[in-house]
């Protein structure tokens, strides 16, 4: 028997609820950077996926056990699949090849071309459409991202990182907007267990890598990897569906703008890497612009239409 997600109701608690989700998706997926990074020399790119999916995949499954389970129809099992494969396979194994590629400031420039493609996407495909201060809070967003870029890129650029940070944006894009449909009708809980045991089942070629570097990675590393399990992908992708099926996914896109700037705070705090002091001026420039797009185009009040003579009423 399948049950229908229930209605949200617009409350005072559910606005805080709302933020809160916000704000721990944000500073999750910082810290997952932050944590690739510090994992990236023990574990190869698709083993570190692998293993961070099926640990979040366990923890998913935990957290649904008892919930029930609303039958999906073909269409939204097509939606999982492009969510599983893309969001969770593909983004989770181009974003850590990437990092063993590009320094941090340029991959956070590279990825964060993600919520651009949200927004287009979202307002060609969903409807959601192109409200100005969206369209000026992206703008401004990005030349932050692009600031903070600049500030700390390395002296070489590595073509093959490009590609990767190219091909991780474009499907973090894609699987947002597949996503966004699926939450109308299934529990955002699901609906990240789905797609996150879907992107776990097609990394599982990688899982004699897996096996052989567990072995030999030291215990820190083990423990960064199940952090970004349980953390970034069960937790924050879990409140991250939740904010998406109460907000529209271009402008809940645009707020992770604000993860580039944290990355660097992170960074600066638990690796030791000061920022220079421009990157500092592209965090500014990054709130600025998400603050921008959460403003509400004014409304025009409706301009009265005379009536004739003897026109009923």
């Amino acid at each position: 028997m399948s049950i229908a997600a229930p209605p949200v109701p617009e409350t005072r608690r559910s606005a805080v609820l709302l933020l809160a989700a916000v704000a721990f998706t944000i500073f999750a997926w910082a810290s997952a950077f932050v944590a690739i990074r510090g994992v990236g020399e023990d574990f190869s790119p698709g083993a570190l996926a692998l293993g961070r999916l099926l640990i979040g995949t366990a923890v998913l499954g935990l957290l649904l056990a008892g919930r029930g389970w609303v039958r999906p129809d073909r269409r939204e099992w097509t939606g999982l699949a492009v969510c599983g494969i893309g969001w969770f396979g593909i983004y989770n194994v181009a974003l850590n090849a990437a990092e063993q590629h590009l320094d941090a400031g340029t991959t956070a420039m590279l990825v964060n071309i993600g919520p651009i493609l949200i927004a287009v996407f979202a307002g060609l495909l969903l409807g959601e459409g192109f409200p100005r201060w969206l369209v000026v809070g992206i703008a401004v967003a990005f030349a932050g991202v692009v600031i903070i870029g600049v500030a700390t890129r390395g002296a070489e650029t590595d073509t093959v990182g490009v590609v990767l940070c190219v091909v991780a944006a474009l499907t973090y894009a894609i699987g947002v907007v597949s996503q966004k449909p699926l939450l109308r009708r299934l529990p955002g809980l699901q609906v990240t267990f789905t797609a996150c045991a879907i992107g776990a089942v097609c990394l599982l070629p990688w899982s004699g890598a897996l096996a052989g570097e567990i072995v030999r990675a030291p215990a820190g590393s083990i423990a960064g990897m199940a952090y970004l399990g349980v953390v970034p992908t069960a937790l924050a992708f879990s409140t991250w569906a939740y904010a998406l099926r109460r907000m529209d996914a271009g402008k809940l896109g645009v707020t992770t703008y604000v993860v580039p700037p944290l990355v660097i705070l992170l960074g600066w705090l638990l690796l030791d890497e000061i920022p220079p002091g421009l990157a500092l001026v592209g965090g500014a420039v990054c709130l600025a612009g998400v603050a921008l797009s959460r403003r509400k185009g004014r409304v025009r009040p409706p301009v009265p239409v005379p009536q004739e003579a003897g026109a009923p009423v």
